[in-house]
């Protein structure tokens, strides 16, 4: 059974929010100065390029934006998971993460469904998943 890539570690911008998910903590940014919501990591707020970002932790529940099922793949991981689910969700605190529903027909997932957060575990880190609220 092929193993999931899994993202660097020391990379400046997301190191906090991955060392986060080793204790099962979904992390985002706020800017102190505008309160933007920033997601994905920053050094700088989106809104207005202040350096005075402070982590906040989701509580993992929201909706899904858009998706897509894909049915074909190359990568030895991804290829065993077929058919998957890649979904854009809108986190209740204000912020979109790209990730997949899990554990439901990929057939049956709606625009609109309610999902909550699943943690995939790894020795370094945990990948955040969603599954539909039921």
């Amino acid at each position: 059974m092929s193993e999931r890539p899994l993202p660097k570690l020391d990379e400046l911008d997301t190191a906090e929010f991955w060392a986060a998910t080793k204790e099962k903590e979904l992390r985002y940014q706020q800017c102190a100065n505008c309160n933007k919501i920033t997601f994905y990591p920053r050094r700088v707020c989106t809104g207005c390029t202040n350096s005075k970002l402070e982590w906040k932790v989701s509580k993992g529940v929201g909706s899904i934006y858009s998706f897509s099922i894909v049915r074909l793949s190359y990568h030895p991981f991804f290829k065993q998971q077929l058919p998957y689910v890649v979904a854009l969700i809108d986190l209740d605190e204000g912020f979109r993460i790209l990730s997949n529903v899990v554990g439901h027909d990929a057939e049956l997932v709606k625009i609109g469904m309610s999902v909550s957060l699943e943690w995939e575990s790894h020795e370094a880190l945990n990948i955040p998943l969603f599954k539909p609220v039921v």
